[in-house]
C-alpha cells in the first residue's frame, strides 16, 4: 500500500481562467505528479518483490533455515560459519529493508491530494474554487510533487540497501554450498 492513493493527474482536465499561470508549466507539474507518484508505487512493488524471493527462499531452503540456528555455528568449519553469519546478517537486512519500504510515510509537506489531511485543506481549497484561483492548484500540486520527491527517496534508499543485501545472501548462499 503506498502512501498517496489517488486519481493520475492526466485525467484530470484544468482550464486556466486566471491566466496567472501557463498552462504547459500547469501541465507539467501535473506530469510530474504523475511521474513521482509511479515511482513511489514501484519502489513498494520491488520491495515485495524482493521481500516474497527471501520468504520463499528461507521457507524452502534447509541450508537458508540453518544459518539461523546455533547448532551450524557450533559444528561448522570456519568457513562454513563465515558464510553462514554474513548470509544470516544480510537477510534480516533485506527483510527489514523491504519491510520498511512499505512502511507509509509522513511528511512535513500536506496537501489536497493526500485523503489523511483533506479535512484540513478542504475549506482552502473551496475558497480557491471560490475565486478560480489556479495559482492555489498549481501550488498544489508543486507541494505534493515535494512531498512524493521526498517519499520516493526515502524508499528507494531502501529498496538499494535491500537489493544489496539481497546480492551479499545470494553470494553468501552459493559460497556456503561451495564450502560443503
Amino acid at each position: 500500500m503506498s502512501d498517496f492513493d489517488s486519481t493520475p493527474t492526466e485525467m484530470i482536465e484544468i482550464s486556466l481562467s486566471t491566466g496567472d499561470i501557463n498552462q504547459e508549466y500547469f501541465n507539467h507539474v501535473k506530469k510530474i505528479n504523475d511521474i513521482f507518484y509511479d515511482q513511489v508505487k514501484s519502489s513498494d512493488q520491488k520491495a515485495a518483490y524482493i521481500f516474497t524471493f527471501m520468504l520463499a527462499f528461507l521457507i524452502s531452503s534447509s541450508d537458508g533455515r540453518s544459518v539461523f540456528t546455533w547448532a551450524r555455528y557450533a559444528e561448522e568449519n570456519i568457513l562454513s560459519i563465515i558464510f553462514s553469519g554474513l548470509m544470516a546478517i544480510s537477510s534480516i537486512i533485506v527483510i527489514l529493508s523491504a519491510i520498511i519500504v512499505v512502511l507509509p510515510r509522513q511528511v512535513g509537506i500536506t496537501t489536497t491530494m493526500f485523503w489523511g489531511t483533506w479535512p484540513k485543506h478542504r475549506q482552502l481549497f473551496e475558497q480557491a474554487a471560490a475565486r478560480s484561483d489556479t495559482k492555489y492548484l498549481f501550488h498544489q500540486y508543486l507541494e505534493n510533487a515535494d512531498a512524493l520527491s521526498m517519499i520516493a527517496r526515502k524508499k528507494y534508499r531502501f529498496v538499494g540497501v535491500a537489493f544489496r543485501g539481497l546480492i551479499v545472501t545470494v553470494v553468501s548462499y552459493v559460497l556456503l554450498l561451495l564450502v560443503h
